[in-house]
């Protein structure tokens, strides 16, 4: 589906992060509706190093990326070289920068600052050079321990979220400027669907609850499940934000949400519903009280007033259109 009225055909767009989640999907978005536009894809595909949380250092995955057939450059926005070759080499249009450590528990304040916030202004450097439009990840990890899911309310309670706001500050420096271009943060609340499954634990509960069910387990849900509610939003209305964010009234920073709070309690029951397996659910004592967000919701009006964004997925409809996905994964990459 088209978001707008851009035509992007012979538009030079680069995706960072175009190997993880959302900047994949991104990739086959244009791929599939503009064929004539060219996307250069940029990850810093996974090795084995890890952080000291054990988690991979990055989830960038081929495998996410079969059929595409853009170019691909394998590195890290941290090489100031690679960035100046980018600058040299290609004259972008538009800029879609998902790269970033995103997992939440990463307590490498150095290298989380430098990726996500230094190499950021890095990026913008080069998007106000080539007058290419940014549209980058912010997150909902900005909020933390908020009880206001607007912008101006966000309280960050890890490196992470604190990162975030950090990159949020230099698009307000930023858009001081009389710049020729737009930019446009997304603070993206609680994401799942299609190429999600290789950001492993850090992958939604969608899909793992699903590969739960389909094992014959008994899904294990914290205590109160039913109280602690979510915005959880499909893919596809992620992808939507970003190709309205092209074009928008007004540069900015906007949540990307659907609105609604949903509990994990929810997820299974349409799970099971879906799926026809039900093997109840176990209870198991919350370990991370007090350092636990049990409620977020998007506040969009800015967002559906400055992008003309409009979430067309209720959880049932994005569970619905991921039920295929989670059971080819099943059977094919569950071990």
């Amino acid at each position: 589906m088209k978001y707008n009225d851009i035509n992007f055909n012979k538009k030079t767009i680069l995706i960072t992060g175009g190997a993880g989640f959302i900047g994949s999907n991104l990739a086959f978005h244009f791929q599939k509706n503009y064929p004539n536009s060219k996307v250069i894809v940029l990850d810093c595909f996974r090795s084995g190093e890890t952080f000291s949380n054990g988690n991979l250092k990055s989830f960038g995955h081929f495998k996410n990326l079969i059929g595409f057939n853009g170019i691909v450059i394998s590195g890290d926005i941290n090489d100031k070289k690679l960035l100046k070759n980018l600058e040299k080499n290609y004259k972008f249009d538009y800029i879609f920068h998902q790269a970033a450590i995103s997992d939440t528990t990463v307590v490498e304040q150095d290298l989380m600052i430098k990726t996500n916030v230094n190499a950021y202004e890095d990026l913008l450097k080069i998007a106000i050079k080539h007058k290419a439009n940014m549209i980058y990840a912010s997150s909902a990890a900005t909020y933390g321990d908020s009880d206001r899911f607007e912008i101006g309310y966000e309280k960050p309670n890890n490196v992470y979220g604190f990162s975030k706001v950090m990159m949020d500050n230099i698009t307000y420096e930023y858009l001081k400027k009389d710049l020729e271009i737009s930019i446009v943060g997304l603070k993206y609340f609680n994401v799942y669907g299609p190429k999600e499954f290789f950001k492993n634990k850090t992958a939604s509960m969608i899909v793992q609850f699903g590969h739960q069910i389909l094992k014959g387990q008994t899904p294990k849900l914290f205590e109160g499940s039913d109280k602690i509610l979510r915005d959880f939003i499909y893919i596809e209305d992620v992808v939507q934000a970003n190709i309205k964010a092209c074009n928008p009234k007004k540069s900015g920073i906007y949540n990307v949400g659907t609105g609604k709070a949903r509990s994990f309690e929810d997820i299974v029951n349409i799970l099971q519903k879906e799926l026809e397996i039900d093997n109840g659910k176990e209870y198991i004592p919350n370990p991370f009280v007090g350092q636990y967000q049990f409620f977020t919701q998007a506040n969009i009006d800015s967002t559906v007033e400055n992008l003309g964004y409009k979430p067309e997925y209720e959880m049932e409809d994005g569970i619905k259109a991921y039920l295929s996905e989670i059971k080819r994964l099943f059977k094919e990459e569950v071990k």
